[in-house]
């Protein structure tokens, strides 16, 4: 589920990176002065920009193979599937809300506040979050 949005993400990011090295290109072979150096600047940072972002998914990509490759473990960690008296979620990368098996689960990063007060608990076990006591329903 988390590797479909990460993969999109990725090939998405590198459309506009080939997309936007043709328009360079062709802004290098079309034009001169100062609205020339302007216009590559502008693109220029949104290189970089999307630069950035395919360095972070590529992180997040990597994070996800980390997760899948766990060790089995009844102690919450990275890559599991929590179920909980208010919420389910998937320790893995921030990817938000995901459908699995006709349940919805939220994606966390790691160093999520949630994920953080979940890492190393057991089934069974409490934690608070926003105020509210929850029980942690299942681990998987």
């Amino acid at each position: 589920m988390c590797e479909e949005y990460v993969e999109s993400r990725i090939q998405r990011i590198l459309r506009s990176l080939k997309d936007l090295e043709e328009d360079m290109e062709s802004e290098g072979k079309n034009s001169a002065g100062d609205k020339y150096e302007t216009g590559r600047e502008m693109m220029s940072e949104e290189w970089n920009k999307l630069s950035s972002q395919l360095k972070e998914f590529k992180q997040q990509k990597d994070t996800l193979k980390l997760a899948k490759g766990r060790e089995a473990s009844k102690r919450i960690q990275l890559g599991c599937l929590v179920k909980t008296s208010a919420s389910n979620y998937f320790l893995s990368i921030p990817a938000g809300k995901m459908e699995l098996k006709n349940e919805t689960f939220y994606a966390v990063g790691g160093n999520s506040p949630v994920a953080r007060l979940l890492m190393g608990k057991t089934e069974g076990e409490e934690f608070e979050f926003n105020g509210i006591k929850n029980n942690i329903l299942s681990v998987d």
